[in-house]
């Protein structure tokens, strides 16, 4: 096969970054306007509530299929694979009803005056998430053969949609609010999963005329039809109904055993998985802790936080957990299998350490003198007069660490457990969700909204620690030290302490008199602390340049 595993999942993470930049530049924009026009209770029912339905929807049944079947190309057949991913459609269907049910029957509102709004908006989510998953054919299709700039354009698109139908409607009416959230979410997510199906009845069409060399476009240039269609032998669809379920002949031949194994693995640990992620937004609805309006600005101080996260390290955790998953095999020792392949995921897995770890540390130190700073560019002045929004933020940088940490050793430790394993963490998982459940009820009273992260740093600094406890295991009896990439540079870390003082000093001094000034002076420190990586970790540093503009996409890391 001609396509190179790594050089994909590079350019997936890159165009995935670029992406989340422009989506959260879009969505903070939007909740900006919201907050100065619409107000903090609307906000907080479409950004905790019913975005919260969704992501639970969403979670618990296309998650589990999706991680089972990714790396499964060359071990099932596209006919069992095909089959399985079709289940996540009946699975969010029962989902949807109990859960829409949830959170119109059990879950409080609190606002009689949205509420007929509120109920459009749960049915409308419940629809979105099952249109989507309609479509998980086809994205797992383009995931796994590698059509990156597909995934990019619908991507974008979906943001052009939705954002343009929920500013329309809502600047014709503002009273409108969760219905144009709800418009929105339906329409523009209809509009991806029928441009999927569209792309592909198309390019099945058209692959055996590009064969013979017959194809040609008026529209669409030869260099891109030829980047569709080059090095794509391996394309096992001939037919556009090849992309829905089989019958092959009975119901236990349908299905692959193996697939069902890996898939209900996962189911489990989805289910704690997502409490995890989303826990402080299921204490938030179940219980009094806070009101819409606090809830809303949690919920912008968490987003802002979480920049870092969505921008960088989730587009690299779901690129490095394709990576591995198809470098390392589950059920193997490391001494039986690929020397090369091993000692390459290894090079990647401590590089990537490195670079999220130092991303981390930077956004702790420059966090603790900048939050006010963004805080009050975002959300105006009147957002920062309470102290809580600035100390929610400042905690969260501790968070973020954290999470950067957590992301890439969790999903290595997935990506190479075996079935046997998975269902084993899932018990370790599940004490982790009852802690962390209990840990933020507890704090939240006691610290207020703060308790909500201090609660969620202690969850991930413990799936840190097994985490790394299972490498080192992997790797006990082997010479490769993938944590090593953990420790950063003592010349980044002195240049980082320098550059926390100068701004905290800068922030004391400065602010006041002169924002504008409190900035470049982060801007200037930010620049030397850049230096001070890149000195350190030159050669990284060259590898990445080469990979990114070399033509030649077989540049080795090591």
């Amino acid at each position: 096969m001609g396509r190179n595993l790594l050089m994909s999942s590079l350019e997936n993470a890159s165009f995935n970054i670029l992406f989340q930049i422009l989506f959260r530049c879009v969505t903070f924009i939007i909740n900006a306007w919201v907050i100065r026009n619409v107000g903090h209770e609307v906000l907080g029912i479409m950004n905790v509530r019913l975005l919260l339905l969704e992501s639970t929807i969403l979670f618990l049944s296309r998650e589990p299929f999706n991680r089972a079947c990714l790396g499964q190309k060359d071990q099932c057949s596209w006919s069992h694979i095909i089959n399985q991913i079709w289940l996540s459609v009946p699975l969010s269907c029962v989902l949807s009803i109990i859960f829409v049910y949830v959170w119109l029957n059990w879950l409080p509102l609190g606002h009689p005056e949205h509420a007929a709004q509120y109920t459009f908006g749960c049915w409308s989510v419940a629809l979105s998430c099952v249109l989507e998953l309609c479509c998980a054919n086809m994205m797992l299709v383009a995931q796994m053969y590698c059509f990156i700039k597909l995934k990019v354009g619908l991507d974008t698109l979906h943001i052009f949609v939705r954002s343009t139908l929920f500013v329309s409607i809502i600047v014709y009416d503002r009273s409108q609010a969760l219905i144009a959230f709800s418009v929105a979410q339906v329409i523009s997510i209809g509009t991806i999963a029928l441009t999927y199906y569209l792309f592909f009845y198309w390019y099945i069409k058209y692959k055996p005329l590009y064969a013979k060399g017959a194809l040609k476009s008026k529209i669409i240039p030869d260099m891109v039809l030829h980047k569709l269609y080059n090095n794509m032998d391996d394309f096992q669809f001939t037919s556009f109904r090849d992309f829905f379920p089989k019958h092959l002949g009975s119901l236990y031949a349908s299905f692959d055993k193996k697939l069902n194994t890996l898939t209900l693995s996962f189911a489990k640990q989805g289910i704690v998985k997502q409490v995890l992620t989303e826990g402080e937004k299921y204490v938030m609805s179940t219980s009094p802790v806070m009101s819409f309006t606090e809830q809303a600005t949690y919920d912008v101080v968490n987003n802002l936080g979480s920049l870092a996260a969505r921008f960088v390290f989730r587009p690299i955790e779901d690129s490095s957990y394709f990576y591995f998953t198809h470098m390392v095999s589950r059920d193997l020792p490391l001494q039986k299998q690929d020397q090369s392949k091993i000692q390459e995921s290894c090079t990647v897995l401590s590089q990537v350490c490195k670079t999220v770890s130092s991303i981390g540390l930077i956004i702790l130190v420059f966090g603790q003198s900048y939050a006010r700073t963004l805080l009050m560019l975002y959300g105006g002045e009147a957002f920062v007069v309470s102290s809580l929004p600035v100390q929610l933020l400042r905690s969260h940088c501790l968070a973020v660490v954290l999470i950067a940490i957590n992301g890439v050793t969790e999903c290595y430790v997935f990506a190479t457990m075996t079935s046997a394993q998975l269902n084993s963490y899932n018990f370790l998982m599940v004490f982790f969700s009852i802690t962390f459940l209990v840990l933020s009820y507890v704090l939240t009273y006691v610290f207020g909204p703060v308790g909500f992260i201090i609660s969620n740093c202690i969850n991930m600094f413990a799936r840190i620690l097994h985490s790394i406890h299972f490498i080192n295991n992997k790797y006990r009896n082997t010479e490769y030290k993938p944590l090593d990439g953990l420790r950063v540079g003592k010349v980044f870390i002195l240049v980082l302490c320098v550059a926390g003082v100068v701004c905290k000093i800068s922030e004391n001094k400065l602010y006041n008199d002169s924002v504008v000034f409190h900035i470049i002076i982060g801007m200037v420190m930010f620049f030397f602390v850049l230096l001070a990586w890149g000195y350190e970790n030159k050669d990284l540093v060259i590898k990445m340049y080469r990979k990114v503009f070399s033509k030649d996409d077989k540049v080795s890391l090591d």
